[in-house]
Order: C-alpha cells, then sequence, then structure tokens
C-alpha cells in the first residue's frame, strides 16, 4: 500500500472520540474524526447524567474503575484549567433496607481498599444538611462525585483537535474497513446524496458507541464478531422548586442490575432531575420516552424523596447505553461487563472500544491515554 492518506482515524465523535482525536493529534502526523451524525455527541454523550463518577462500583483491577479512577482526576483538572462547566455536588447512597445498607457497607469498604473516600454519614448531620432525603438503613458519602456541562467538555475537545491540525468529518458514515497492506481502508457515505468514498488509514480506533459492534464486525473474522446490547434509560424533569438537595442521591445497587438506579441528579442550574432506568431494547434508535416508565420509577424516587410532588415530574428524554450483554453493570461477579479497549490481535493499529457505557463520560481522557499507550507505549 502507498503511504496511507492520514495516521490516525477515529471512528465515533462522542465525548470518548474527541478526547481520543484531542490526544493523537497532539502526537503529529495527521488525524481524521469520522462521525456520521451533524455534530459532536449528539448519540450516548448528549443523552446521560452528566456525573463525573468517583470510581466506587465496578471492582478491583477492572478497566472501569483504573479509568474511571485517573480520568475522574483528569477531568477535574482540565475542567479548573479551562474553565468548563461543573461542580463537586457530592453524592450520598442511601440505603432503606439491611439488605441495601449491606451492599452499601461493601461499597464503603471496596472504596478505602482502592483508595477513593467515602463516609458514613450519620442520622443527625443527614437531618441537618438534606432534610428532604430518607434513608431508613443508612447514607455513605462520596465526596468526590461532581456534575459537568458534558456540551461544554465537548466543545472544548473539539476545539483543541482541530487547533492540533484535526479533521472532523461530519455526517460520514462509516460502511466498510479492511486491513489492506500495512494499514487500512475506511469506506464511508458522505453528506445527503450518500456519495461513497474511501481513505487509507494507518492505525484506526473504533469508538463508535452504540455502533462499536458494528464497526467491530465489519473487520474482525466471524468467530471474533459481537453482537451488541442496548439498555434504554429514561430521564424525568422536575418542575417544582421543593423539595431540593445539594448533593445528588443514588439507592443503593445490588449485583445484577443493569445500572444504577434511579437516582437524582442536578444540572448546572441545580434543578434535579431523575434517572435514567433500565429498559432492554432492540435498536439504538428507540428514544421515545415512555409514560409506563414513569409510574414505576416513582416508587423508587419516593423511597428517598418522599415528599415529592408526583405531579411535577415529567417524562423527559432517553438515552441507550451500549453493552455486550444484559448483564450487570456494576459490582463485579456473575454477568459484569468491564469496557473492552484493546489493539486487535492481528490487526496491528486497530484499536476497538466496546461496550463504553458509564462511567465513560468520566473515564474520557484517561481512554485516551489508554489507547495512545495501545498504539505507541
Amino acid at each position: 500500500m502507498a503511504a496511507p492518506d492520514v495516521t490516525h482515524a477515529i471512528i465515533g465523535a462522542g465525548v470518548v472520540g474527541l478526547a481520543i482525536a484531542r490526544q493523537l493529534a497532539a502526537r503529529g502526523g495527521t488525524t481524521i474524526l469520522l462521525e456520521k451524525n451533524d455534530a459532536p455527541g449528539m448519540e450516548t454523550s448528549s443523552r446521560n447524567s452528566e456525573v463525573i463518577h468517583a470510581g466506587l462500583y465496578y471492582g478491583t483491577n477492572t478497566l472501569k474503575t483504573d479509568l474511571c479512577i485517573r480520568g475522574k482526576e483528569l477531568l477535574y483538572d482540565l475542567c479548573v484549567e479551562k474553565g468548563i462547566p461543573h461542580r463537586r455536588t457530592m453524592k450520598w447512597i442511601v440505603a432503606q433496607t439491611p439488605e441495601q445498607w449491606e451492599a452499601t457497607l461493601r461499597v464503603h469498604a471496596h472504596a478505602q481498599n482502592i483508595g477513593v473516600p467515602t463516609r458514613i454519614v450519620y442520622a443527625d448531620e443527614a437531618s441537618r444538611r438534606e432534610p428532604a432525603v430518607r434513608a431508613r438503613a443508612g447514607i455513605l458519602e462520596s465526596p468526590t462525585t461532581g456534575i459537568i456541562d458534558s456540551h461544554s467538555l465537548m466543545v472544548y475537545l473539539q476545539g483543541a483537535f482541530e487547533e492540533k491540525g484535526g479533521d472532523c468529518a461530519f455526517r460520514t458514515e462509516v460502511t466498510g474497513v479492511a486491513k489492506e497492506g500495512g494499514g487500512y481502508r475506511i469506506t464511508a457515505r458522505s453528506g445527503d446524496d450518500g456519495e461513497e468514498t474511501s481513505i487509507t488509514a494507518e492505525t484506526v480506533i473504533n469508538s463508535a458507541g452504540n455502533y462499536a459492534c458494528a464497526i467491530n464486525n465489519m473487520i474482525l473474522p466471524q468467530d471474533r464478531h459481537r453482537t451488541p446490547f442496548y439498555a434504554k434509560g429514561t430521564y424525568f424533569s422536575y418542575t417544582a422548586s421543593r423539595p431540593s438537595t445539594q448533593v445528588l442521591v443514588y439507592p443503593a445497587t445490588l449485583p445484577g442490575h443493569g445500572g444504577l438506579g434511579t437516582h437524582l441528579t442536578l444540572d448546572m442550574g441545580g434543578r434535579i432531575r431523575f434517572g435514567p432506568d433500565v429498559e432492554w431494547v432492540d435498536s439504538p434508535n428507540d428514544l421515545q420516552p415512555s409514560a409506563a416508565r414513569l409510574q414505576q420509577a416513582l416508587p423508587e424516587i419516593q423511597a428517598y424523596l418522599p415528599q415529592v410532588d408526583p405531579e411535577a415530574i415529567s417524562l423527559d428524554y432517553c438515552g441507550i447505553r451500549p453493552k455486550l450483554g444484559r448483564g450487570g453493570a456494576v459490582n463485579t461477579g456473575h454477568g459484569f461487563q468491564d469496557f473492552v479497549i484493546q489493539e486487535e490481535d492481528g490487526f496491528s493499529g486497530f484499536v476497538n472500544l466496546l461496550g463504553i457505557e458509564s462511567p465513560g463520560l468520566t473515564s474520557s481522557l484517561a481512554i485516551a491515554e489508554k489507547v495512545e499507550g495501545l498504539l505507541y507505549g
């Protein structure tokens, strides 16, 4: 093969793809970011809780734990340095039953083991600080949890990438990836007319989110194909001013769950929103909110916020988490699925990122470091 058109081609301009593109563009060479939508971050990256996670839930010696903790540090530093809106809200994990409290204490012990700060909040302090929050069995506080304006983060990452000479190719849907010589040929449809074009790249990074399995299956042999699963999460807005909280509130999570429960988060203006729940769907485009989900979520919300006004809760938006199975997203053990981030055996220069769900936003800058290390370490 003649010299490739570009050094690095990243497929998918979500927050992780943007972070990787910025990281690799800084090395020199030529870097292109391919995105089928009109703008970056229009799928999972713009349909999440915008939480900076502490790294509590994912077990020892997992990519989710290691990259979340490293990514959290990098993200807070970047936000301060670049003035990206964020806030260290802290988070309360609230338990209502002895079983939930036992699970929460296991989270506490695990946090101490991996060096993530947590502390037990006793009833008198809880009633003084957050009188609206109910926790019948106990509260664990995560002081390093926060929130971020993910749109502002992505605007910064795209700008930094382009300042380093990177090119963004929007409305460019990848239709094929094939090994060619010492690199790869990428075929894509572009623009309104769907004209098919191709470029060659020395390295290819598959950061396509909900479509990453499809990219995987274009290039790897049949016995290494992957089947995608889609966990839909519905979010709910809250329009009343009371009750209110200053902290994020998460119900205690039991092993095997696909998410972290219908939790209470805050936006940068301090407004409450709830979600996401977990609903398994067949398509990454199934983004229509369902009123039935609100009725199912309401008892869980009322368990930790008993004075909430149900009439002020309404459907807001949905997001889809990319999954590699219907197992648990948290707590290692049966069914737990870690991030897959690897240079594929026999495909030098092809880095696969699969199942990059939460804590993908928090981990994004650390994932970018890891990808660079896989290619150049």
